[in-house]
C-alpha cells in the first residue's frame, strides 16, 4: 500500500450508458510521461481492487483524468461508474508504459491508431507540445462501434486548436479521423481493414505506410493490435520499447490482457 494514495473525485462525465470519464485531484509529486498509465481502483471488501488506466490528462495538468468503459458485472468498472464528486479513488503513484514518444525514432508523420478507450493515452499525447516539434503531421484515428462512442471529438476538433501554447501547430499538423463500424458515418470500417486496403491513406491524401517517414502508435483491442503489428512487421517496421526506439509502439500491458 506504500505507493497507493487516495485521491478525490472532482467530476464524473457519462458520455453514454457505458463510457465515462473520471477527473481526480492530483498530487504535485505524481509524475508521468504522456502516454503512460497508472493503476487506479477502489477498496472492495477491505482490499484494493486496481486496474491499469492510461492518463487522459497531460503531465503538466493539475488534475488526473481517466476514460473507462463500464463492463457488465465488471468487479471494478461497475463500481467506478457509480462514483460521484467527493468520493475517493485509489491511485498507485508508480506509472509506466511503452506508449511514449521517446520509444519512437524520428520521422515525418505519426499515426495514432486507437479503438474504444484506447484513445485515452493519445489524448494525453496530443496535448504534448513535444509531439508537434517532432512530427510534421499527426494523424489520430479513433475506431468505435457507434457514433455516440466517439468521445472527446469536440475537444479534439474545437478546444485543442485553441490552446494558447501549441494550438497553432495543432491546427496545422493534427488530423482527426474518426471511424465507425456499426452505424452510417462519414468514415466507416475497422482500422486494420482501412490500413490493409489503403483506404485510410487515400482518404487522407497520403502515400501508403513507409518506414522511412512514418511512425505508428497503437492502443486498443488486443486483436486489433496483434493484426496491426503483423501488418507493420510485414512492411519492415521495427517495434520500439524502452530498450530501444523503433518505427512503431504498442501498449504491451494492454496487449497481454
Amino acid at each position: 500500500m506504500s505507493n497507493i494514495i487516495e485521491k478525490t473525485v472532482l467530476d464524473v462525465h457519462h458520455w453514454t450508458d457505458t463510457l465515462f470519464t473520471l477527473r481526480l485531484d492530483r498530487d504535485q509529486g505524481f509524475r508521468f510521461d504522456n502516454g503512460q498509465f497508472a493503476m487506479i481502483g477502489l477498496m472492495v471488501d477491505g482490499r484494493p481492487l486496481m486496474r491499469a488506466y492510461s492518463m487522459v490528462s497531460a503531465n503538466y495538468e493539475e488534475h488526473l483524468e481517466f476514460l473507462s468503459i463500464r463492463v457488465p458485472d465488471g468487479p471494478l468498472t461497475s463500481r467506478l461508474a457509480c462514483v460521484k464528486p467527493g468520493d475517493t479513488i485509489l491511485v498507485n503513484k508508480k506509472t509506466t508504459g511503452t506508449l511514449v514518444l521517446d520509444n519512437l525514432r524520428p520521422g515525418r508523420r505519426v499515426y495514432l491508431l486507437a479503438t474504444g478507450t484506447g484513445l485515452a493515452p493519445f489524448l494525453s499525447i496530443i496535448k504534448d507540445p513535444d509531439l508537434y516539434q517532432r512530427f510534421d503531421q499527426v494523424v489520430l484515428v479513433h475506431c468505435v462501434r457507434h457514433v455516440a462512442d466517439l468521445v472527446y471529438g469536440d475537444f479534439i476538433t474545437d478546444e485543442l486548436p485553441k490552446n494558447e501554447f501549441f494550438g497553432a501547430e495543432a491546427r496545422h499538423k493534427l488530423i482527426y479521423y474518426p471511424t465507425v463500424t456499426r452505424e452510417p458515418f462519414r468514415n466507416q470500417g475497422r482500422i486494420t481493414d482501412l490500413v490493409r486496403s489503403g483506404k485510410l491513406f487515400a482518404d487522407l491524401g497520403f502515400p501508403p505506410l513507409d518506414r522511412t517517414e512514418d511512425r505508428v502508435m497503437i492502443c486498443g483491442n488486443p486483436h486489433m493490435m496483434t493484426e496491426l503489428c503483423e501488418q507493420l512487421d510485414g512492411l519492415g517496421f521495427d517495434q520500439g520499447s524502452h530498450a530501444g526506439a523503433g518505427d512503431y509502439v504498442i501498449e504491451k500491458a494492454f496487449a497481454e490482457k
